[in-house]
């Protein structure tokens, strides 16, 4: 079968992804740059470990050399994705990571031919927004004959990790882009638009979210827009570096995550699908762990993936107990 090596595996999302294989049997190698912290996580889940640091290309390709897989939970992604990517293409290894920047997308798309041929999957965002967004998409896209338009929301709740309030307080001060024409274009008109989560339709924000380049190759729907509503007092203010590592399990469990799919037909039908699921650091948690054991099984395929491309449209609603469902059809799209 394999081993997975999950390095980050002593952060926020990596000491969850971590359990979660351990308590799946799946064969890991917790790794990290700091030894004490993964010696003493690797005694709790009473599984092997390294040690090492990514400054050197050679000492990242002898640690990956004895894996079949790699999990990257070490943001920001945007200093460790690519040499991670690149050693796992040299030593015939697949690359999955949890990341939501959209640097990581960019690069696999760019190192996909270079996988492809080392027989090599590149799956970014195999937890998290892709996953759930991805397969949200993809299960209503199957009743829409002639899609021409997507538009998207995700609903945060609940207090964010210190890592996730960091990297989207930098993404809100920067333009947002969306998807025109299958071009990647600046947003001209940045206005909040509303979505109906279930309870009533709230404002959502404009962002560039990793979808806009997952659901384009997924999907070729020339026009995609990608918006999030934080629901609460969930985003922080004052100094982000002071925050805990991330929400614990009373708030885990007490927040759980929406989002709804648009998709405007030919005619301009407009068809509409809400997934209700466990809150996002859960999800992303337990889906890349899940990722992780099914790329060991041999569910693979080489090059950039999605993960409904992978795994199917219904992979999200194998996690926990996500649901999808129908909300909408009608001929037009009320209330924009």
């Amino acid at each position: 079968m394999g081993t997975l090596l999950i390095y980050g595996a002593t952060g926020y999302t990596g000491r969850m992804a971590s359990q979660y294989a351990a308590e799946s049997g799946t064969p890991i190698i917790l790794a990290g740059r700091d030894e004490l912290k993964l010696a003493t996580l690797a005694a709790e889940l009473n599984v092997p470990y390294k040690a090492f640091s990514l400054d050197d290309f050679k000492d990242v390709e002898t640690a990956l050399s004895d894996v079949s897989v790699v999990l990257n939970c070490a943001g920001p992604f945007a200093r460790t994705a690519e040499i991670l990517m690149r050693a796992a293409i040299s030593q015939r290894v697949h690359y999955l990571d949890v990341s939501a920047e959209l640097y990581s997308y960019e690069l696999a798309e760019a190192l996909s031919a270079a996988a492809v041929e080392s027989g090599v999957m590149l799956l970014p965002g195999s937890g998290g927004s892709v996953a759930i967004l991805g397969c949200l998409t993809a299960r209503a896209i199957e009743r829409v004959a002639s899609p021409q338009g997507i538009r998207l929301a995700l609903q945060v709740k609940g207090p964010m990790s210190r890592g996730s309030a960091i990297s989207a307080s930098a993404s809100l001060t920067d333009s947002s882009f969306h998807r025109a024409n299958g071009q990647l274009l600046k947003i001209e008109d940045a206005s909040l638009q509303p979505f109906d989560f279930g309870m009533g339709k709230v404002d959502c924000f404009p962002v560039t979210l990793p979808d806009l380049l997952t659901i384009w190759r997924a999907t070729q729907v020339p026009n995609i827009d990608t918006f999030v509503h934080i629901a609460g007092d969930s985003f922080p203010s004052g100094d982000l570096s002071t925050l805990p590592d991330g929400p614990n399990a009373e708030e885990r469990l007490a927040n759980r995550y929406r989002a709804v799919v648009e998709i405007t037909g030919k005619e301009g039908d407009v068809t509409r699908a809400l997934l209700d699921t466990v809150n996002g650091y859960t999800f992303t948690a337990m889906a890349s762990a899940e990722a992780g054991r099914r790329v060991l099984a041999g569910e693979y395929k080489p090059g950039f993936q999605t993960p409904s491309l992978v795994f199917g449209n219904g992979f999200a609603e194998t996690i926990a107990d996500t649901t999808i469902s129908d909300i909408a059809i009608d001929g037009h799209l009320q209330g924009n």
